[in-house]
């Protein structure tokens, strides 16, 4: 009997345990705009990179984020990425200047703090080689209603570092 009651009690806290850790995550999922009063820090306005008004759409294994790039004049369909969420590496294609550019990003939860780290791959203009950029964010649901994206970006070419802190809220 003191068997089963051990048993039945680990299950127990076994379900609470995995209810609270699924709790933690918080769902990222609406229609996002800039706070006017905000303004990127450091290297003028790159922001979150997302733009002033994006949609994220989240499930359980991913996490879309959609926004307008072009003009409308462009008849250019919104930007797309997608992220898996459980950590495995994800390539999302952008048609930007002269040819398809790839990015290839992981996601990591941090608590309730999602960061998507991306290597952006680009030609060096003095040699021809390849190099790689990194950018990392970091979403954080400060309120349901309000959005707070970190963005780190590393020095390319022998630029510093920087980085954006930029509130949205939920539309």
């Amino acid at each position: 009997m003191k068997c089963r009651t051990s048993v039945l009690y680990l299950a127990v806290v076994a379900f609470f345990a995995l209810t609270v850790t699924a709790q933690i995550r918080p769902d990222f999922s609406g229609r996002w705009t800039n706070e006017p009063e905000t303004k990127a820090t450091t290297t003028g306005d790159l922001g979150s990179g997302w733009g002033a008004n994006f949609t994220i759409a989240q499930d359980a294994s991913r996490l879309t984020v959609e926004y307008a790039f072009f003009a409308r004049g462009d008849m250019q369909p919104p930007l797309k990425f997608v992220f898996a969420l459980d950590g495995s590496e994800t390539k999302n294609s952008v048609m930007m200047g002269r040819g398809i550019q790839v990015q290839t990003s992981k996601t990591a939860w941090e608590g309730d703090k999602l960061v998507i780290t991306t290597a952006h791959s680009f030609e060096n203009p003095a040699n021809g080689q390849l190099m790689k950029s990194e950018v990392k964010q970091t979403l954080t649901l400060a309120l349901p209603t309000s959005l707070i994206v970190e963005t780190t970006r590393n020095g390319v070419l022998g630029g510093s570092p920087s980085t954006t802190r930029t509130v949205y809220r939920k539309l």
